[in-house]
């Protein structure tokens, strides 16, 4: 076997080896420990395999990260930040059509939405990390780890009709949507993962945060956005 083959497959089988220790704590412990673990578990590691990997290609560490992301100018890490979402969704979107093609499109949406739960509560609680943000964060902290997000890089959004109590966030542009539009499809009907993504979104950012969708496809919508929700803190 080539060995840069057998270098790439090794790092895979890690991140994976990762994943898996995540879901069989969350299964045997619960959501809310799990995270906790993660967590910990997570810093650790993380600090001894960058410190081995620094000390092999020879790159210098600052307050435990590469010195050369650090001194990176911004506009390469906001186009480096970039790159990562497009990349998040090209493997969301081939791992849907993997499925899709295999077993159909029922199965392919039950396993979408499905993931949604996991990984949306697992979003915002390493967002709320990276923020620092209390264990009750408020529709203010849900704004600032709205903007966060994975596709918050590729996709267009905004807030709106705010009150002391509720905000409306709408998704303007959608890489999906906009490219199935391109090609003269139909919107992507993602209400169903919607309604699992968001709320439990919200909730982990703040328990007493409650959530309504506004408009999803398959729902009928204006031109200026694709869907919309609103975030009400009870």
């Amino acid at each position: 076997m080539e060995k840069s083959k057998l270098i790439i497959d090794m790092i895979h089988r890690l991140i994976v080896h990762h994943g898996f220790w995540f879901e069989e704590v969350r299964r045997q412990m619960g959501k809310e420990k799990a995270f906790e673990l993660f967590t910990k578990a997570f810093e650790k590691s993380f600090n001894i395999q960058i410190k081995r990997l620094a000390k092999f290609f020879d790159f210098e560490l600052q307050d435990g990260l590469p010195k050369a992301l650090i001194d990176m100018p911004e506009e390469k890490k906001d186009e480096l930040l970039k790159i990562i979402g497009i990349n998040w969704l090209v493997n969301d979107g081939v791992w849907f059509q993997t499925i899709e093609n295999s077993a159909g499109m029922n199965d392919a949406k039950r396993c979408n939405d499905s993931c949604w739960g996991q990984f949306s509560p697992f979003e915002a609680m390493s967002i709320k990390k990276l923020l620092n943000l209390p264990k009750e964060a408020g529709l203010d902290g849900l704004k600032e780890a709205l903007g966060l997000r994975l596709y918050s890089r590729i996709n267009k959004q905004k807030i709106v009709d705010e009150t002391e109590t509720s905000f409306t966030f709408q998704m303007t542009e959608c890489r999906v949507q906009v490219a199935r539009k391109r090609k003269g499809l139909t919107d992507y009907p993602c209400k169903s993962a919607g309604l699992v993504e968001y709320p439990y979104f919200a909730q982990t950012i703040d328990k007493r945060i409650k959530t309504e969708c506004i408009g999803c496809p398959p729902d009928k919508h204006p031109e200026e956005w694709f869907c919309a929700w609103k975030f009400i803190l009870e």
